[in-house]
């Protein structure tokens, strides 16, 4: 059965990915995005396609928001300000988009009858917690912009929720990577930014002794995760937080040295690339380990791609697209 579904922030990574695959599956796919961080490129591939149609505007204008979800079965909300450091140095348009926008989505979902909302949450909600692995229902204080953007969206949902009736799931993604996740620019993400470093023959820095530790989620573990969110019909998913994640924790000294291995596939000369260590990122959480648990059991998420396969996966689209 075909669906209507709207994906915003649909020229991002996840948000073109996410289009990618439910075009593929025959759903009925319009796209969202203003173009600001994101890139056409990423789904040139399906402009001419007939069941996905794009529309260029900005969740902060709410009449872009109602247009958008009209007449939509559901939306996957992925359109956002990423990056710690980003909003550190610009907190106000952080929450103008992360905060103002979610909220212009709300309300636009609210009054156009969308059957659910699936948004992307995010793994910064925990802060300064030290608790290892993470749980759902334990958090500490947030320790950026960006997180407190992230934790509010959370509050916002259950609010519409209680008060509205409105169906909403958060998906707390944990450092996810992959195919279309763009290296370049200020903010770029640790594996395309090593990545790209790698190919080139460059020392990529790696911030503080290498000893912070991530949970690595492939692009395609998320994929499903949000399928499945959008899918369930679970009593005990409406109005809930999921952890998405593959449930390892590898530090960035691994992480190096198995990009390495993987590009060495393709020039045998990378493995002798030195790596620089630099002073520790300030907001930045020392470690991050999700129990994925929850999700295993209310929405069936069972995640295929660990670190290693997901980075073959990864590089082999960037010796390719690079």
């Amino acid at each position: 059965m075909s669906l209507k579904i709207l994906i915003t922030g649909a020229a991002g990574f996840i948000g073109s990915n996410l289009c990618e695959y439910f075009v593929s599956k025959g759903h009925d796919v319009l796209g969202l995005d203003n173009l600001a961080t994101g890139s056409l490129d990423n789904i040139n591939n399906l402009l001419l396609r007939p069941n996905f149609s794009f529309l260029k505007g900005d969740i902060r204008e709410i009449n872009i928001c109602h247009k958008a979800v009209f007449d939509r079965d559901y939306v996957l909300h992925q359109a956002a300000l990423g990056s710690v450091p980003r909003s550190i140095n610009d907190p106000i348009t952080s929450n103008e988009v992360n905060v103002g926008g979610f909220l212009n989505m709300l309300v636009a979902c609210k009054e156009a009858g969308v059957k659910k909302m699936v948004y992307a949450a995010s793994s910064s909600t925990y802060g300064d917690s030290k608790a290892i692995p993470k749980v759902e229902e334990h958090i500490g204080k947030p320790l950026s912009p960006y997180a407190i953007t992230k934790y509010v969206n959370e509050l916002y949902a259950d609010v519409f929720y209680k008060t509205y009736g409105l169906d909403t799931i958060g998906l707390r993604y944990f450092n996810v990577f992959g195919r279309k996740q763009d290296p370049n620019g200020a903010y770029a993400a640790v594996i395309p930014l090593f990545t790209k470093q790698l190919m080139n023959k460059q020392s990529p820095t790696i911030n503080g002794d290498g000893s912070y530790s991530r949970d690595f989620t492939y692009i395609d573990n998320v994929i499903q995760a949000n399928e499945k969110a959008m899918l369930t019909n679970h009593p005990l998913a409406v109005n809930s937080v999921f952890n998405v994640a593959y449930g390892e924790r590898t530090n960035l000294k691994t992480l190096v040295e198995l990009l390495k291995k993987s590009l060495s596939r393709y020039d045998k000369s990378i493995l002798d690339v030195d790596v620089i260590y630099g002073s520790v990122r300030e907001g930045d959480v020392p470690h991050s380990l999700a129990t994925i648990e929850k999700a295993k059991q209310i929405l069936n998420y069972q995640p295929e791609f660990n670190l290693k396969d997901g980075l073959d996966e990864a590089v082999q689209w960037y010796w390719s697209h690079l």
